[in-house]
């Protein structure tokens, strides 16, 4: 009995221990700085709605703004175009004309019964294209966005001659486990349906999200993020999520003759180093940026770099 209460006691005194630990943490959290205040974060980008209809059922959302020389801007895996709301804005302020879609599964769009593979969702980006008649365009892929756009560009090369350009922004090509510490952890987590539950807390869901974003994390940000995370039914998505943690299109890299930026935070734990560092190498036109003290929200982190990025490869 008294080996038993012993071991109790010590069991409740480590509980104790990780609860304080935890909640100094999300105390430290919130103290970080806002770059942009949580109002503006959780506002989609301006601009007019636009509704796409696919033949298997999948209706797409865009948004439609600006005008000169097109930028096409595709959000990474758990969130929406409303992640591109700072990045649009300053966009059209450069002079673009700004089209933002949720991929299928995500924000305001359907899943058809084409289902969620790569290939399925690689139709719909070349149906956004069409749609607005976009030529010369600058494509941007955060994320899963960006492994999404190299799924296009491959099963669809057609595509090549409406781009001037492309832009892989925190991204990869594939194999998300592969070297990824982080992934190996959260993937599983999601599979299994306790992510979403970790998320709708706050004192583990901040830290989820901190995780995200790398050191400095803003509290606002973070707080966006996790919304959108768990505004997406995950266990619809799982058929795209397993192929992007256990295969690839780094062999087929290429093939692809676009103009190519890979874009990269130096502290990216969702999206690491080594990815870029391929997609860099082997895609014939690409260059790599790298961004100090960034993790992998860069959306929200430095969108200067990506404004950038887009002026230097758009047209005129």
């Amino acid at each position: 009995m008294r080996r038993t209460l012993t071991t109790l006691t010590t069991l409740g005194g480590l509980a104790a221990a990780g609860w304080g630990a935890a909640r100094w943490n999300l105390q430290r959290l919130r103290s970080n700085p806002d770059p942009f205040d949580l109002d503006t974060l959780r506002r989609d980008p301006e601009g007019e709605t636009v509704r796409i209809d696919r033949p298997d059922g999948t209706r797409i959302r865009a948004v439609v703004a600006g005008e000169g020389p097109t930028v096409l801007l595709a959000h990474g895996y758990g969130v929406s175009l409303k992640e591109w709301n700072v990045v649009m804005a300053r966009l059209v302020e450069e002079g673009h004309r700004v089209v933002a879609f949720d991929w299928r599964g995500h924000g305001q769009t359907t899943i058809g019964t084409d289902g969620m593979s790569p290939e399925a969702i690689a139709g719909d980006y070349v149906a956004v294209m069409e749609h607005f008649d976009v030529h010369d365009a600058v494509l941007v892929g955060h994320s899963t966005g960006g492994y999404l756009a190299i799924a296009t560009l491959l099963e669809h090369p057609e595509v090549a001659e409406r781009l001037a350009g492309l832009v892989l922004f925190a991204s990869l090509a594939g194999d998300a486990l592969k070297d990824a510490p982080q992934n190996q952890a959260q993937i599983p987590l999601i599979r299994s349906g306790v992510m979403e539950r970790i998320a709708a807390t706050d004192l583990l869901g901040m830290p989820f999200a901190a995780s995200i974003f790398g050191p400095g994390a803003s509290p606002a940000a973070c707080r966006v993020f996790l919304e959108e995370f768990t505004s997406q039914d995950h266990q619809q998505l799982l058929p795209l999520l397993e192929r992007l943690a256990t295969t690839g299109y780094y062999d087929r890299l290429g093939a692809i003759g676009v103009p190519t930026v890979v874009i990269c935070g130096e502290q990216d734990s969702t999206t690491p180093r080594w990815h870029s560092e391929a997609m860099g190498r082997d895609i014939p036109t690409a260059s790599n940026v790298w961004v100090p003290d960034a993790g992998h929200m860069l959306n929200w982190q430095a969108p200067e770099t990506l404004v950038a990025a887009v002026t230097e490869l758009s047209p005129g």
